[in-house]
């Protein structure tokens, strides 16, 4: 099916964004790259067809909510409409339930799995979300590996930009002690506690 896509590029605390949208609702959107021509290079490379232009009313809502929650902002983006036509069924399936999980919290890739009906399907469900087209939208950031590690995340800052993102909406995922936190301190004679 042909349909005309718009793009547009928009500023946020983590950097200049990018966002795809169709008359049927957000197709797309960028993290920002190393700079502003390196992220319009990206939207370019992954939507050949979409043309620069203002942002459809849509866009624009998904722009004001992504903007608010990378302020800091407590902000639920499940309203924004989604075209995700050129997405496989089984991906799909996968962003409705990561849609479904609240600013906060975290499901692991098993637990979406079992949603889908089936936990064995744990490493196609973290193969869908590393294809994610509208990074946030759909809060692939909130889906963890087993045992509450934070697991990948295929955004330009990898697993330091998914730690930001939770930290700004105030998830506290586990995290694998540093290599100086295994060491006891040592200081006037006192060790820290294990």
């Amino acid at each position: 099916m042909n349909r005309e896509l718009g793009f547009a590029l928009f500023d946020t605390a983590l950097g200049r964004c990018g966002i795809v949208w169709s008359e049927h609702g957000v197709v797309g959107v960028q993290f920002p790259e190393r700079s502003e021509v390196a992220t319009l290079a990206r939207v370019q490379r992954r939507f050949p067809a979409a043309r620069e232009a203002a942002p459809s009313d849509e866009a624009q809502r998904a722009i004001a909510g992504i903007v608010a929650l990378l302020n800091g902002e407590p902000r639920d983006l499940t309203d924004v409409a989604l075209d995700l036509q050129d997405a496989p069924d089984f991906n799909r399936r996968v962003y409705d339930v990561a849609r479904s999980i609240r600013p906060g919290a975290t499901l692991s890739y098993g637990e979406i799995a079992a949603r889908l009906g089936d936990r064995n399907l744990a490493r196609d469900v973290a193969q869908a979300l590393s294809q994610n087209p509208c990074p946030i939208v759909v809060p692939c950031h909130r889906v963890m590996a087993a045992g509450g590690k934070t697991g990948g995340f295929s955004a330009p800052g990898g697993v330091k930009t998914k730690l930001k993102l939770l930290s700004i909406e105030g998830a506290q995922p586990e995290q694998a002690p540093l290599l100086f936190d295994r060491l006891p301190l040592v200081a006037a004679g006192r060790r820290r506690p294990a």
